[in-house]
């Protein structure tokens, strides 16, 4: 079975950009090039679910969340780093209109990404983890029962700031940015 660490996107890889809808708008986060990379070889498979309601709001469409991925693929790959697999959810349960507007097991804290990918490629969860900046990614590890850690990027010093003292003890790891999240995974 392959291990994986599931990454959230915006305020984790890029900079945090409401409804980021513009290419102009994208920008790496310091350090995301070597984690990345620290996964690749310590043999993670890198696996991005993010939530891009963005879609449903009719802000951007599915093919412009494509090629924000292949963006983001082609600037990770001239630095040596590889994301295997990309997944959006594209749905919002109360705007927008149909086929996006809609209850669905995709949105994060709901693991239909992360059992997706699972089912795609053999991965084993009790050697996994869920990095990202929002209490929906800590709640999407905690539902799949994988290990998380928050990065302090992007929301993420709001999210510590909004979480009860239970909430805290939940999480693995507190983590700079999303270099430091992967050099502690891939230590212990």
């Amino acid at each position: 079975m392959t291990k994986a660490v599931f990454l959230d996107r915006d305020g984790t890889i890029n900079q945090e950009v409401e409804y980021l809808d513009n290419l102009s708008d994208l920008s790496l986060i310091q350090g995301v090039h070597e984690g990345i990379r620290t996964l690749n070889q310590a043999d993670f498979m890198v696996v991005v679910i993010t939530n891009q309601s963005g879609v449903a709001r009719g802000y951007f469409d599915e093919g412009f969340v494509d090629t924000v991925h292949r963006e983001l693929g082609k600037q990770l790959e001239r630095a040596g780093a590889r994301v295997d697999k990309w997944y959006f959810c594209p749905h919002h349960p109360e705007a927008g209109r149909a086929p996006y507007r809609q209850i669905c097991t995709c949105r994060k804290p709901a693991t239909g990404m992360l059992e997706q990918a699972v089912q795609e490629f053999d991965i084993d969860l009790t050697h996994s983890y869920m990095v990202g900046d929002s209490l929906s990614d800590l709640q999407t590890a905690w539902n799949a029962g994988i290990s998380s850690i928050l990065v302090l990027t992007g929301h993420g010093r709001k999210t510590v700031a909004a979480l009860s003292k239970a909430e805290l003890q939940r999480i693995d790891y507190i983590a700079k940015d999303l270099l430091d999240a992967c050099r502690w995974i891939t230590r212990g």
